[in-house]
């Protein structure tokens, strides 16, 4: 028999590929992310892998959860990082808070609107929405007019639209939600830690990023946060949350959330993606989160003004709304987006993206998120346009 499995073997020789060595280019990522990692958390990544409930890991589990608690600006018990991108703290978000039945109010004003009220949908919420124009964030009495209509047991916020570069100012909206006895979800996946963000200030009960955005770790983790407001909601459940995988009840006790003696097993998480973010999170505490906010702003407030200088104009004119993490700019009449993209990625290896969802072809997006967020980048940026705009005119010879 083991003959029989040896002649059978030869017949599918190893992958040539994967007899040579991993080799990779260094690329300067300024999209809207993912974002370069730095020194210390790519040192982090080489440690030996821990078992998931080694005390080491465990350890690090409470000190990133302190960390988190931090840059979401909470004193929530209910705050960890799952494991998954940003898609799964939205959909965590969602169907942990949402019962089938309930109604959720989406402000829609690019991509991620449209993302949540599909992952909705699928777990049997009523879906309603407010819309917007992409480059308007929602009033506080739009937002109310729509509060009464609907009537929603939560509505649901992107403070950053990166498909856009809309930032959603959240000052009062936790608190006229509250008043019609609803939820506030907030996407901070394009935000925390590069815009000025306070959870519990704010009023808001589930906010949720991911950790390869400003943070500056690895992706494969989505920190997220729940209020007491959130988790009183979630205790009164009348259904199981819609995954077992994402059920908060459970994550909670993994991540000895409750005053819980022991952690109760869930899933195998990734120690090395936790050194990463353990590592990340050290950083910007060092840095401290209004120097790091500060230090965003004044990156961005250079590239508008070479973009200007250039006669390139942003897509969200008004600067109440514009991010500092990712910058939308629209594209000059005649100009092919993808001759930009292009050079600036084939000369300098500097990315440039696209726009996404309603934006594809109007715009390009570039992202200023953590350790990119500095004065030469956006000199290597502006040369790249200044180069990919010559060749763009000559093509057209």
């Amino acid at each position: 028999m083991y003959r029989d499995w040896i002649e059978l073997a030869v017949h599918k020789e190893p992958p040539k590929k994967l007899l040579t060595q991993l080799e990779l280019p260094v690329k300067t990522l300024t999209g809207p992310g993912p974002t370069n990692c730095s020194k210390r958390v790519l040192r982090a990544l080489q440690n030996q892998v821990l078992g998931h409930l080694h005390p080491e890991t465990c350890q690090l589990m409470d000190e990133v959860k302190e960390g988190l608690q931090y840059v979401f600006q909470t004193k929530n018990r209910l705050t960890l990082a799952l494991s998954a991108s940003g898609h799964g703290g939205m959909e965590a978000s969602l169907g942990n808070l949402l019962e089938p039945g309930e109604t959720v109010l989406i402000v829609r004003c690019g991509i991620w609107g449209d993302r949540a009220a599909d992952m909705a949908t699928r777990m049997g919420i009523n879906v309603e929405f407010i819309d917007t124009h992409h480059s308007q964030a929602v009033t506080l009495d739009e937002l109310e007019t729509a509060l009464r209509s609907h009537k929603p047991e939560a509505v649901f916020i992107i403070h950053a639209e990166s498909s856009t570069g809309l930032k959603q100012p959240l000052e009062g909206v936790g608190d006229l939600v509250h008043r019609y006895d609803a939820l506030l979800i907030v996407d901070a996946v394009a935000s925390l830690g590069g815009e000025p963000f306070f959870m519990d200030a704010w009023g808001i009960d589930v906010a949720y990023t991911g950790s390869q955005k400003v943070i500056g770790a690895p992706p494969g983790l989505a920190p997220l946060s729940f209020s007491p407001r959130a988790e009183e909601k979630l205790s009164r459940r009348k259904t199981k949350p819609f995954s077992y995988y994402m059920d908060m009840n459970i994550l909670g006790n993994y991540w000895k959330c409750f005053g819980n003696e022991d952690r109760v097993y869930h899933h195998t998480i990734s120690a090395t993606l936790l050194y990463g973010l353990r590592e990340a999170l050290a950083e910007i505490s060092q840095e401290g989160l209004l120097a790091s906010w500060t230090r965003h702003a004044a990156v961005a407030a250079r590239l508008r003004k070479g973009l200007e200088a250039r006669g390139l104009q942003c897509y969200v004119k008004n600067p109440n709304y514009q991010l500092s993490t990712v910058i939308s700019v629209e594209l000059p009449p005649g100009v092919d987006g993808n001759v930009l993209i292009h050079h600036a990625m084939e000369k300098y290896r500097v990315e440039i993206s696209r726009g996404l969802g309603p934006t594809v072809g109007k715009i390009l997006r570039i992202g200023l998120l953590g350790l990119n967020a500095t004065f030469k980048n956006v000199d290597l940026i502006l040369r790249a346009l200044d180069e990919g705009l010559k060749d763009n005119s000559k093509s057209k010879l």
